[in-house]
């Protein structure tokens, strides 16, 4: 293990006797779900020797311990972008720590653009595949073999079981769930709508900037990985409108309650697949 990790891991455990099942990321506008669980302990970003500080807004910058009824996760409560000027080692160092802490499978959520046009503003995506073409692999550079190895597969990203789990609590909960492509981009500007017809041509049906380097380092590392999207806004030329930060934040914000709902309960499931 390379020794920045290894200094974190001890940061963390000299303040925080905690260990989770369930890692779980909160993307931009959705990070109030971290007030409805039971915390048992929070640390900021900064408390942490080397680790990466949140400056994009609405990322508070917080690891969140705590229980979802008797399941003890961890959440970030606001993460790390590439776009801040980080390397995307630090960007998924986060990562890494949580894993290392001891959760076993990761929840990752973004505020996500609509490519797909049968797709509308508030709808919830699961992934299913991502494209990654146009950010750095978080694992270019030396291997670290205590995470993983050096050619790491990733024909399933995105756990089928846990995906298969996800469906059944949106069906219970009577909440639709899509499900679909995602691709990740640099950022900070957004798309142009030429980009867009790429990204369509291309077979995505949403977009970012986040979320799919956090995938790779967690499936190197054998997180299983399980991925939801709040369709915030269409993506650009899809509709004559401006695109704004304080828009989409807003957006995801209104759709809280419902996404809230629904982490709660694919939470609860996944803690019982994993446990199998």
């Amino acid at each position: 293990m390379n020794a920045r990790l290894k200094r974190c891991i001890e940061c963390v455990r000299a303040k925080v006797n905690f260990k989770p099942q369930i890692a779980i990321v909160l993307g931009s506008g959705l990070v109030e779900f971290a007030e409805t669980i039971d915390i048992h302990a929070t640390m900021r970003y900064g408390e942490i020797d080397g680790f990466p500080i949140s400056t994009a807004p609405g990322h508070p910058g917080k690891y969140v311990f705590g229980y979802i009824g008797d399941i003890p996760v961890v959440i970030m409560q606001g993460r790390v972008h590439y776009y801040e000027g980080y390397s995307m080692s630090d960007v998924v160092l986060p990562i890494r720590l949580m894993g290392s802490l001891g959760a076993s499978a990761l929840v990752l959520t973004n505020a996500a653009g609509a490519v797909n046009p049968a797709f509308s503003v508030g709808d919830f995506m699961i992934l299913r595949d991502h494209i990654s073409l146009f950010v750095p692999s978080p694992l270019i550079g030396k291997n670290d073999e205590t995470l993983g190895t050096r050619f790491p597969d990733m024909s399933n990203v995105y756990d089928a079981a846990l995906r298969e789990c996800a469906h059944s609590v949106a069906n219970v909960l009577d909440i639709e769930l899509k499900e679909g492509i995602y691709v990740q981009l640099t950022g900070p500007s957004y798309e142009t709508p030429a980009e867009i017809r790429m990204l369509r041509a291309l077979g995505a049906d949403a977009v970012g900037m986040s979320t799919v380097a956090e995938a790779i380092a967690a499936r190197h590392m054998g997180l299983r990985v399980c991925a939801i999207s709040a369709i915030s806004n269409l993506a650009s030329g899809m509709k004559e409108q401006t695109l704004s930060h304080e828009d989409i934040m807003a957006m995801s914000a209104q759709i809280g309650p419902t996404f809230h709902r629904l982490l709660d309960g694919i939470i609860t499931g996944i803690a019982r697949e994993v446990e199998q």
